[in-house]
Formats: structure tokens, sequence, C-alpha cells
């Protein structure tokens, strides 16, 4: 009689091989989809990406754009307000709730998590959370941001930062880890984004 073992080297029920092979099956088929929405990505339109981007269950709002070469892992928990900017290469992770504000600029190159792993478990299981980042926040180029992050209204991330942490509304940090280094002079933030590169 076979017995079926997952990676630990646990006995697993019919059942359980089954559901596994089903997951499986489902993360093959999940992997292929993104591959082609990662090609498509790099077709020079706005539109023509929001528009794969919606389809796969992401909510983008009214003139909001996503510069060329994003990539991500999961649409469907991804939401981005009104005229707010995506720049080249960014990753945009989604494995759990990913929020992102109005007004908001996030330039080239940023990374965003929704998953880590968790290094004291003896399985070294994902731990998985929401990030939500304000309106009218600038992060800035090659930031990182970590799972279960807070970005209040109108902060700033300078460039190349680390972000474990929440971040209140109208500051600014920066570094590794980020750490506060100022505020915001502006308070009332009525700003509109400039036009999005057309081909980027």
């Amino acid at each position: 009689m076979t017995i079926f073992k997952d990676r630990m080297g646990r006995t697993l029920t019919f059942r359980q091989t089954q559901d596994k092979l089903l997951n499986r099956l489902y993360n093959y088929l999940a992997d292929f989809a993104l591959f082609w929405f990662h090609l498509l990505c790099f077709v020079p339109s706005h539109h023509f990406r929001r528009f794969i981007m919606r389809l796969g269950g992401a909510k983008i709002g009214a003139g909001s754009s996503i510069h060329m070469g994003c990539r991500l892992f999961s649409l469907k928990n991804l939401k981005i307000g009104q005229d707010s900017i995506i720049g080249e290469y960014c990753f945009l992770d989604g494995r759990a709730p990913l929020v992102i504000g109005s007004h908001t600029d996030i330039a080239s190159q940023v990374l965003i998590y929704n998953s880590k792993h968790d290094i004291n478990d003896e399985e070294f299981r994902p731990v998985e959370e929401s990030v939500k980042i304000g309106d009218y926040v600038f992060i800035g180029p090659r930031v990182i941001i970590q799972p279960g992050v807070t970005i209040g209204k109108g902060a700033v991330v300078a460039a190349g930062a680390v972000v474990t942490h929440d971040v209140p509304s109208g500051k600014i940090v920066g570094g590794v880890p980020a750490q506060e280094i100022g505020d915001r002079k502006i308070k009332d933030y009525h700003y509109r984004l400039g036009r999005a590169r057309l081909f980027q």
C-alpha cells in the first residue's frame, strides 16, 4: 500500500493528499496566468495594464497609472485609489490585502511585501499580513515595505529605506530600518499628481 507523506515526512490521508494535489494544480495554473500578466505588463499602455489588472480582480481608481514591469503574486487583494502612480519595476505582493490610497506616488523599484516566513517556526511557515498606504504618500525609489505596515496620510519614505514599522501621518522616514527624520511642512493636501509617461 502506498503511503503519502508531506515535505516534513508526516503521513497523509488520501483526502489530505487529494487536497494537496488540487492546491498544487491551482497554483500551477495561477503561476501560468501570472506569467502572461507579467509579459502583458510591458505593453506600452496604462489603459491596457489597468484593464488587465481589473480583469484579474484588482480594484484601481480613475486616473491611476501602473508603469511597465510591475510584478505581483495576486491581483485579487490589490486596491489602488484615484490619481496614484506606481513606478517602473515595482513589486506589489498581494497575497494579503494591499491597499494604496489616492494621490499617492510610488517611485521605481519599490518592493511591497504581504508575506514573510516565521523564522522561529519548525516548518518555516509563511505569515501573511495586510499593508495599508494612505493618501498623498510619497515612497522613494528602491524602498522595501514589510508585511503588516501602515503608512499614514501624507507620509514620505526616503529612497532606499526599509520600513518595518508603521509610519504616522505627515512624517518623513528614512534609513535601514526606517526611522523618523522629519515632518512634512504642508498639512493640507489637495494636489493632483502629474501625467504619467505614456510609454513607460
